[in-house]
């Protein structure tokens, strides 16, 4: 008799990971169309750098505000209902950005976007992690990421091929991510509970029967047990959790803070690197973001997480710092640390949507995940509303090394708090909150 943790991999773990990809690919295509459309919006409204800024980085404010309030409800009231219905409000608010009229509607419209990604952030990788087996579930949540660097690049060449469409081309790219969102609507209709859910609220014939339904007959449920006393949001500050906490949080903020904003006004950047041929730019560091994330992948499972976020996080402040140290230099010597910090950051950025999910144990994993990504995004809407009015003022060379300085915050945090979770149960590897703090453990298996 299996484990839940240790029953093997088959069909369904691979659709509740695909049906999760949903929110990863929007929030990749959101941040790649707005990135596009604003450099038509902007000359076409009229609109500030502190306008730019605060479209730009809309949905990340949404973003933190639906991880945190409903990632705490989805510890309350069950991951399924909030899994299928935050998809529905998605692809309404999509489609109603192609008829705004000023920056006002349309950064609302963003905020209740980034609202419903945000919480799909939060249950997503919870109800993810609570299916898989222990082996394959840093790799299946990598993917996650992975849909990320998918959906930005589509937005790209989507908004390349709607230029064409006139001065309107920029609705047409906004509304197109409502396609993506109605077609995860519909195919998330009957996804399950999450059995390691239930059995936190004591539902434990619910949870045998989905347990034996989707993931097999032979597969017990003895490890996956109640805490003595419930759980609350409050517990992720009180000592058993504060450090993970902490670390959850800040990890992710280092690591999106210069990824967003680098990447929302990219073609801002490009044009003061003073690129000559900016599509040729463009193609190169779309294309090692998706090479990144893939490999990232690889290095995901062959490394512990300890290592593969302390030594990620050195590469790209060491990348990003050698190109604001000369960021008009030529050609020849920019772009290689561009694609570097590109495939560097996209690989790493896979850990973002594994690290959180094993932090926790079940009653607070979707608060825990959800106050993570919020405050993450947090930061990201920072950096986002911050680049365009730091370029404009003090130029791209100290931008750049500001972002770079983001990232050293980060691995020195790692260094000092970042645990092992990779080759231990998901229950385990949260109650064990108080030990194995720098975890020195084996290399893991996913």
């Amino acid at each position: 008799m299996k484990d839940l943790d240790s029953a093997p991999l088959n069909k369904f773990h691979f659709k509740i990971t695909a049906l999760t990809f949903g929110a990863n690919f929007s929030d990749g295509y959101s941040l790649g169309a707005i990135g596009t459309a604003l450099a038509l919006i902007g000359p076409q409204m009229n609109l500030g750098s502190s306008w730019m800024g605060l479209l730009g980085s809309s949905a990340l404010i949404g973003i933190f505000l639906g991880s945190i309030l409903l990632g705490r409800l989805g510890d309350a009231i069950g991951r399924q209902k909030l899994y299928l219905y935050d998809f529905l409000l998605l692809a309404i608010a999509s489609a109603l950005q192609f008829f705004v009229q000023g920056p006002v509607e349309l950064f609302i419209l963003r905020l209740i976007i980034g609202f419903c990604i945000g919480a799909d952030y939060a249950i997503g990788p919870a109800l993810v992690s609570e299916f898989v087996p222990k082996k394959h579930r840093g790799s299946l949540l990598g993917t996650l990421t992975v849909m990320w660097t998918v959906g930005y690049v589509a937005a790209y060449f989507a908004g390349t091929l709607l230029a064409q469409a006139g001065p309107d081309s920029w609705r047409w790219l906004l509304a197109s991510s409502t396609l993506p969102a109605i077609l995860v609507l519909i195919l998330r209709i009957g996804t399950p509970e999450s059995p390691r859910w239930l059995m936190s609220k004591g539902r434990i014939e619910e949870a045998k029967a989905i347990i034996h339904k989707y993931i097999g007959a032979n597969v017990s449920i003895h490890e996956v047990k109640k805490e003595s006393r419930t759980l609350g949001f409050m517990d992720l500050f009180r000592k058993k959790y504060a450090v993970r906490t902490a670390f959850a949080a800040l990890f992710y903020i280092c690591n999106v803070l210069p990824y967003f904003a680098i990447y929302t006004f990219l073609p801002l950047i490009l044009e003061q690197m003073k690129i000559k041929d900016e599509f040729l730019g463009n193609v190169l560091l779309n294309g090692f973001l998706l090479l990144g994330g893939i490999a990232g992948l690889w290095f995901l499972h062959k490394m512990t997480r300890r290592k593969f976020t302390i030594g990620s996080f050195v590469i790209l402040a060491a990348s990003l710092s050698l190109l604001g140290i000369w960021p008009n230099g030529p050609f020849l010597y920019m772009m290689p640390f561009f694609l570097l910090f590109t495939f560097v950051m996209s690989g790493f950025s896979n850990i973002t949507q594994v690290y959180p999910a094993e932090l926790f144990p079940t009653e607070i994993r979707g608060s825990g995940i959800g106050l993570a990504n919020g405050l993450s995004r947090i930061g990201a809407a920072i950096g986002t509303f911050f680049l365009p009015v730091s370029m404009e003022s003090i130029g791209l060379g100290p931008s750049m090394l500001w972002l770079a300085g983001v990232l050293l915050i980060g691995a020195v945090v790692s260094i000092a708090w970042a645990p092992e979770t990779g080759d231990v149960s998901l229950d385990d590897a949260a109650k064990d909150a108080e030990g194995k703090r720098l975890g020195h453990g084996s290399p893991q298996e996913g």
